[in-house]
């Protein structure tokens, strides 16, 4: 057979000829694409829906701090502030304009040391004028004692009659009650020329200075440009803590129970101290009663005002666990135990984050963090099966 004219274009295959998806087949695969992605958005809505309207779980923060070892021992903590037992605004009972003033804040003072003075001038002329007076009369006084002797020797001559007698009496009295109210004058006059001198009625540090020189002090400021306290002092050994108990917790606490202060200023030093007073009287707005707690000792860190924590203890601190080093914590309600790990919660804008912690040693009603967590953060206090991770939360 001959091939050589064999047409070999017919072998060709013809694309066109194959065939089409029949219309139905594709409407159906069309019907079901579209019903799953309508499915998909149905879902994320529902989810999403129920997320925005779901009502957030009210919770409470609590701090990441530093505690100290002494917190096994502790019975109570409380929070207050370091405040001067003896402290006061010195004031001048005269009125006048201010001309002196000695001191700045920080500096210590003597008792009776003079720190301010006002101007004196008109004091000291009427301190003069009631000099001068006192010296008239007790040069009258020696020119009617002189009368009266003569009068007294005429009289026992028979030389002169008893009213002239009587009257050179009378002038010598008068003239000694002159005297008197001279000298009386005198004194009120050094008593205002010290009014005007303000000083220090005890020893102690100057907290605040209130007035300026030539501002004018008066007893009891009425006017915006006037001052009543010059300066504001305070014993510094007088230094004790004022923290606010709750009524339910006094029982807990005992005169000279031992206590361990922290500063809020510095969270690694604690300083040994006792129950010093329980103030026998509750405020009712808070329903709590002020305990007084006293340093053993303390040093120059310690100013007034600083804000404290109190660790009230079942027995005195071992001397070794003072200089221990601080540990960092969180109350134990604020972990949780999933999939075999420890979980606390931040709160970022309303939403629980969950992070995953490392974890110590324990104390009474705290636990130590050794990862995970830094100083000064705020986790969820009470941590409930209910808190997830991305719930809504309201912080209350």
């Amino acid at each position: 057979m001959e091939t050589k004219n064999v047409d070999l274009s017919a072998l060709r295959i013809h694309r066109s000829s194959e065939q089409e998806t029949p219309p139905l087949i594709k409407r159906r695969r069309n019907l079901i694409i579209s019903t799953i992605i309508v499915v998909i958005i149905f879902i994320a809505g529902y989810f999403g829906y129920q997320s925005l309207t779901a009502p957030a779980v009210e919770v409470t923060l609590t701090s990441v701090s530093w505690m100290s070892p002494s917190q096994s021992n502790a019975v109570l903590t409380a929070s207050g502030y370091v405040v001067a037992q003896r402290k006061a605004a010195i004031a001048s009972k005269a009125t006048g304009r201010l001309v002196y003033l000695g001191v700045v804040e920080g500096d210590r003072v003597q008792k009776n040391e003079i720190i301010a003075r006002l101007e004196d001038s008109d004091i000291r002329a009427t301190l003069e004028q009631a000099n001068a007076n006192l010296r008239v009369s007790e040069a009258d006084l020696k020119d009617v004692q002189q009368t009266l002797a003569r009068q007294k020797s005429l009289l026992d001559k028979g030389l002169t009659t008893q009213a002239e007698y009587d009257a050179a009496e009378a002038r010598m009295q008068r003239v000694l009650a002159s005297i008197e109210m001279a000298k009386a004058m005198v004194l009120s006059a050094e008593v205002a020329l010290e009014n005007t001198r303000i000083r220090a009625p005890f020893n102690g540090t100057v907290l605040t200075k209130n007035a300026d020189i030539g501002e004018m002090v008066v007893p009891m400021a009425a006017s915006v440009g006037s001052k009543s306290a010059v300066v504001t002092i305070a014993d510094m050994t007088s230094l004790q803590v004022e923290a606010d108990v709750s009524e339910s917790n006094i029982e807990r606490i005992l005169t000279g129970q031992a206590c361990e202060i922290t500063l809020d200023a510095y969270p690694g030093i604690r300083y040994e101290s006792y129950v010093d007073k329980i103030v026998p009287t509750a405020d009712r707005a808070k329903a709590t009663v002020m305990v007084k707690v006293a340093f053993k000792k303390y040093d120059s860190r310690v100013l007034p005002e600083m804000g404290a924590k109190v660790l009230f203890l079942t027995k005195p601190s071992d001397p070794s666990m003072l200089q221990a080093k601080p540990l960092l914590a969180i109350p134990v309600s604020a972990l949780i135990e999933r999939d075999g790990k420890k979980i606390a919660f931040r709160v970022i804008d309303n939403i629980a984050s969950a992070v995953v912690v490392t974890t110590g040693r324990e104390l009474t009603g705290y636990i130590e963090i050794l990862d995970g967590l830094t100083p000064g953060e705020k986790v969820i206090t009470k941590v409930t099966e209910s808190i997830k991770e991305g719930i809504k939360v309201k912080v209350i």
